[in-house]
């Protein structure tokens, strides 16, 4: 069998000829980039919700081209040769390729460098090349080379020089003469090593959450899909709720649609009930759900195409109906939402929004969530705006923009009290005002309706 032939769909033994090894490689390549989840696409589960949504498919290659200019334009601005970037949601969003996204989080062995006047030079994990082919914006594949513990033990001294020597070559090939990159995140050996080649290395995060600040219209189309996916997904949520039912199986649901959309994980476990809804951030756990409980719980989802849903409910469990109390939690935390969103328009400074926001009631203050407001694309981002009794001289100020998307955030729980109310709502901020993305209802009985 010749190497050009496609090989059989039950083949057991790869066929292979001396001196064929490169076309078989080249012919891997082809047929697993074919096969990529990116070029498979979201199923049509998905794509029949987006349909009877009226949402139109994105324009990715637009996508891609806007995001590399918003990160070329920061790169220019700050003096950069180019960005290196390991947080693999940055390597998101300037590759919009992905591979073990969570595993690589923690294990840094995959890494892309974009030039600010040049290519995009990603360095992945071993015979990963395919993982990109799609993208239409990496110019170059080469094999990732990792320094941490797990690979390299006592010699990561000397693993870490030949790193070094990688990455200086990029900067001097494509660099255009100028010896100063922007890193997101980058141990102290690294930065120390290329610094004796020459490197220096600047606040890459700086770089990238302003560039993914504000959002093209097609970044906007995918996170209108990722958030038709989440809501769907805690539609199922929902529907299994009942007694008996244990945290930890009402959580699974919403982690099972988000997966059957093509989502890809959830950044957190935050879904509690009864007595555990206060005060707020307990983990999801073995309890059983008893009726009458509030069970609230937060998505932190990362839904189709790599975006982030955000979105806070709070549910009465059983047939019954809710406590005064319950009713009065939920109202201040409905109220304090709806407000807040109110306020939201393009110019406004995130101090004057600050302090004209609704907070808790003096009861509930002390048990307050941690931030009014926060910024959401690939995942929570820049900026966040805390109450305004808990500015601080190094909180940072700034103002919104059309194409910005925020999460508007309420916990109401009495300190020391029984239960408590998480809602929280994503907004994309208009040249017009704002625009509610989020449609989830919020729970009738709860509101009194």
């Amino acid at each position: 069998m010749s190497a050009g032939t496609n090989f059989g769909r039950h083949r057991k033994i790869m066929p292979f000829e001396p001196g064929s090894t490169e076309a078989l490689r080249e012919q891997a390549r082809t047929k697993a980039a074919s096969l990529n989840s990116h070029v498979l696409g979201y199923g049509t589960v998905a794509e029949a919700e987006w349909a009877a949504a009226g949402i139109a498919a994105p324009d990715l290659g637009a996508m891609r081209r806007y995001r590399l200019d918003r990160i070329r334009t920061e790169l220019r601005r700050r003096g950069y040769a180019g960005a290196l970037l390991y947080d693999p949601v940055n390597i998101r969003y300037a590759t919009d390729s992905t591979n073990m996204q969570l595993w690589v989080a923690h294990n840094p062995t995959r890494h892309c460098f974009v030039a600010t006047d040049g290519p995009v030079v990603l360095f992945d994990y071993f015979s990963c090349e395919h993982l990109s082919d799609h993208s239409g914006v990496v110019a170059e594949v080469r094999p990732a080379m990792s320094w941490m513990y797990l690979y390299s033990a006592e010699l990561t001294a000397m693993k870490v020089e030949r790193w070094a020597q990688g990455i200086a070559d990029v900067v001097r090939e494509h660099g255009g003469g100028i010896g100063r990159i922007a890193v997101d995140h980058l141990d102290h050996e690294g930065v120390e090593a290329l610094a004796r080649l020459g490197i220096s290395v600047g606040n890459g995060e700086a770089v990238m959450e302003n560039a993914r600040l504000i959002k093209s219209p097609d970044e906007i189309l995918c996170m209108r899909r990722a958030i038709v996916a989440c809501e769907a997904a805690m539609g199922e949520m929902e529907a299994a709720l009942r007694p008996g039912i244990s945290e930890n199986e009402l959580w699974a649901e919403l982690h099972r649609g988000n997966i059957a959309r093509g989502g890809e994980w959830i950044e957190t476990r935050l879904l509690a009930s009864g007595p555990r809804t206060n005060p707020w951030f307990q983990e999801c756990s073995s309890r059983i759900l008893e009726a009458g409980d509030l069970v609230a719980f937060d998505t932190d989802l990362i839904g189709p195409y790599g975006f982030c849903a955000d979105l806070s409910r709070t549910w009465l469990c059983g047939d019954g109906a809710p406590t005064g109390e319950q009713r009065d939690l939920y109202k201040i935390a409905a109220d304090q939402i709806a407000h807040n969103v109110s306020l939201l328009r393009p110019g406004i400074g995130f101090r004057e929004l600050v302090e004209r926001s609704a907070v808790p009631p003096p009861d509930c203050f002390p048990a307050r969530y941690g931030v009014l407001y926060h910024g959401v694309g690939l995942a929570d981002e820049y900026p966040t705006l805390p109450h305004a009794a808990d500015w601080t001289i190094d909180t940072p100020d700034g103002e919104l923009e059309p194409g910005m998307v925020l999460c508007v955030e309420s916990y109401i729980g009495r300190l020391g009290g029984h239960e408590g109310v998480k809602i929280e709502e994503q907004v994309l901020i208009t040249e017009a005002g704002h625009e509610q993305l989020s449609v989830y209802p919020l729970d009738s009985r709860l509101l009194g309706r």
